[in-house]
């Protein structure tokens, strides 16, 4: 399981869940939550697309999609992509919906750092209004993977990640992440990563605890039991590369994580074994 070769002929799929409710313009850190978490991923897909770059062009190793839920449901990316559920990674190369010009520190050759102004490209904006119908956007993202998982059935199972500030609006969404979770290909389930940025004062930073011991109410609790325990590959890449010392329960949920977390944190969840 979770060993199948990620190619251009079987693919695997990246699929977001992003609250966009009005508590995501709370502050977060530097700026709100709604902006940490557009700039999460915009810098994700970044990675992504350099991942998928060869010689000849961009590789489509990776669908990806975005779902926000706020004042509705649905489909996130803007610009070409608006209206998308599922996008081959070489069409969102060529298609962001703006390019934002970044301060980046870079090396001044002298073994000293130096600003300089850089492109960003932009596919997913910030956006705080509405409610928290997470129920509703679980089921969306149900609908989105079993078609595309119908198409690519021998693919390294979808990976989804599902950002949140928030307790849902329209019920508890156990019963959807479960049936999330059940969808699966002939390589594995679905995986899905519940990253919760809460306002609790007792919430304390966690990365992929293995029980819900420290976790500060029961809306946590909820999503770190909706949570994919993590493979073992994605256990020795956050041992390995990040030094996160994780045992082997460890699950897919990440607690008030700073952003530079929640990119790596994104990262070990889109790293395949073995991609060709």
């Amino acid at each position: 399981m979770y060993s199948a070769e990620i190619s251009r002929s079987n693919p695997s799929c990246i699929l977001f869940i992003i609250d966009q409710s009005g508590s995501m313009s709370d502050p977060f850190g530097a700026s709100t939550k709604s902006e940490s978490v557009s700039d999460a991923i915009n810098r994700l897909l970044q990675n992504l697309v350099i991942k998928c770059a060869k010689s000849e062009g961009i590789r489509d190793y990776y669908h990806v999609g975005v779902i926000g839920y706020g004042a509705g449901v649905g489909p996130a990316f803007g610009g070409v992509l608006a209206g998308k559920e599922m996008v081959p990674i070489s069409e969102i190369a060529d298609n962001p919906s703006k390019l934002d010009k970044r301060l980046k520190k870079v090396p001044d050759g002298a073994s000293g750092l130096v600003d300089q102004l850089v492109k960003f490209p932009v596919w997913f904006e910030p956006v705080a209004n509405g409610g928290t119908p997470m129920c509703e956007a679980m089921r969306t993202a149900h609908a989105v993977l079993t078609q595309w998982i119908g198409e690519y059935t021998q693919c390294f199972p979808p990976v989804v990640i599902h950002i949140t500030d928030g307790e849902s609006t329209d019920g508890d969404p156990t019963v959807e992440m479960e049936q999330l979770r059940a969808l699966s290909t002939d390589d594995g389930n679905v995986l899905l990563f519940n990253l919760h940025i809460s306002d609790s004062p007792s919430a304390v930073e966690l990365r992929f605890p293995e029980t819900a011991d420290a976790l500060p109410d029961t809306y946590s609790r909820v999503l770190y039991e909706g949570s994919s325990p993590l493979t073992q590959f994605m256990i020795q890449v956050a041992n390995q590369e990040y030094d996160l010392n994780l045992s082997d329960g460890a699950r897919g949920f990440v607690l008030n994580a700073d952003l530079t977390l929640v990119i790596q944190a994104l990262d070990i969840g889109t790293r395949p074994a073995n991609l060709r």
